[in-house]
């Protein structure tokens, strides 16, 4: 099997479970985001460990484990934001007492917030699944326009000591993608407020290319070309996901400030 047909076969499974436990939402989703801060987590300590230096021991993975747990109980976001918090600065203060790097730390950090955000954004109402489903088109849309512009126009390098295949071209068309389809799914969904969903769109799009171009920075750093290889011709979990964490964690602060008086953060953005 050639890597194009493990590519579009694993893209296909893989946008199958999304959708289906997105679409269930509760339970199930925040299974699914443990699994992705699971991986994450492993995947950024697959790359910075073996670069040597003082260890830890088990103590980050014991602490992403209490994480993982409390995610999956449903803690309120607020005390699992601080539970993140606190678990991040205890790596931190054994990481200095120790010499070691502060790699392990943030990658807890990184992996923590990226399941906070994904689950408590959809959680397990209609606004949170308009919501997920807003992310995903703005930033799969994002993917795919600037895969396709990027190599149909060419031209200058967006960033080429991080990341040399993507282009300035690439970067505006798929912009502009995300914003289309995030605008279309608003229009689907019924929802108002089109032209401010336009700019959390755009937002979101340009959050989710420097979240790629930082996961490219930390495989660079550490020699990787890929994250690991759990996905069949994409490489790893943090590959795939690198844009939409980090544009589901801008979209969760978005909804945060836009909602101060409703129950969930979508309510600000989509309240139906």
């Amino acid at each position: 099997m050639s890597n194009l047909q493990q590519r579009v076969i694993s893209a296909i499974v893989l946008a199958a479970v999304t959708l289906a436990v997105t679409w269930l939402g509760g339970l199930p989703f925040r299974l699914f985001c443990a699994v992705i801060t699971a991986a994450i987590f492993y995947e950024w300590t697959r790359m910075s460990r073996s670069t040597g230096g003082a260890r830890l021991g088990f103590l980050p993975e014991a602490l992403v484990v209490v994480f993982i747990v409390a995610l999956i109980a449903g803690l309120p976001a607020l005390w699992l934001l601080l539970l993140a918090a606190a678990l991040t600065v205890i790596v931190l203060v054994v990481a200095h007492s120790r010499g070691a790097a502060q790699w392990d730390a943030s990658g807890l950090a990184y992996a923590t917030l990226s399941g906070l955000s994904l689950a408590y954004l959809r959680d397990g109402n209609h606004s949170g699944l308009i919501a997920i489903l807003f992310l995903f088109a703005v930033v799969w849309a994002t993917d795919i326009a600037a895969y396709f512009v990027g190599r149909a126009v060419g031209g200058p390098k967006l960033a080429p000591s991080i990341s040399p295949g993507k282009t300035q071209s690439g970067a505006l068309g798929g912009a502009v993608g995300g914003v289309v389809a995030g605008l279309l799914l608003a229009i689907t969904a019924g929802a108002g407020n089109l032209f401010l969903l336009g700019l959390v769109a755009l937002v979101l799009s340009i959050v989710s290319q420097i979240g790629d171009l930082f996961e490219s920075r930390v495989k660079r750093r550490h020699g990787c070309k890929d994250s690991s290889n759990l996905i069949p011709g994409h490489g790893g979990v943090m590959d795939r996901v690198d844009g939409l964490v980090a544009a589901s964690f801008a979209l969760y602060v978005i909804g945060w400030v836009s909602a101060a008086s409703a129950d969930h953060p979508a309510q600000g953005l989509f309240p139906f």
